[in-house]
């Protein structure tokens, strides 16, 4: 039963991650690009890319719903392995990059959502 609450918890963050992602952040992220003076091909390409990213925490939290609803199927578990292996690599990648030339990564939550999500998924298997 407590690989159920693992995968909940790891929805909820997933969830909770592209609510705060796609909306409040989304909102601030809008500003910042539309002020800047950038080409609107790179504008472009940076709003995809924000919005991937939504929609990837969107995919995830949806998954570990589905395997918590079904947390006694271990064949369904391992649907969960490449969502905690895409948060795990994005989470060493915010780090990798905070470390060196790109400091203010480590400063926003990407990386602790990120590890947050691998962690609980992992618990959950």
């Amino acid at each position: 039963m407590e690989s159920f609450w693992f995968f909940v918890l790891a929805g909820i963050a997933s969830f909770a991650g592209a609510l705060f992602h796609g909306y409040l952040g989304g909102n601030i992220y809008m500003k910042n690009i539309n002020e800047s003076n950038m080409n609107s091909l790179t504008r472009s390409l940076s709003l995809i890319s924000w919005h991937i990213f939504t929609t990837f925490l969107l995919v995830g939290g949806a998954t570990f719903f589905l395997i918590a609803l079904n947390s006694n199927n271990e064949t369904l578990k391992l649907a969960a392995y490449p969502i905690i292996v895409i948060n795990l690599m994005g989470a060493l990648l915010f780090i990798a990059l905070g470390l060196g030339n790109h400091p203010q990564l480590l400063r926003l939550p990407g990386a602790y959502l990120m590890a947050a999500i691998a962690i609980l998924g992992l618990l959950g298997i």
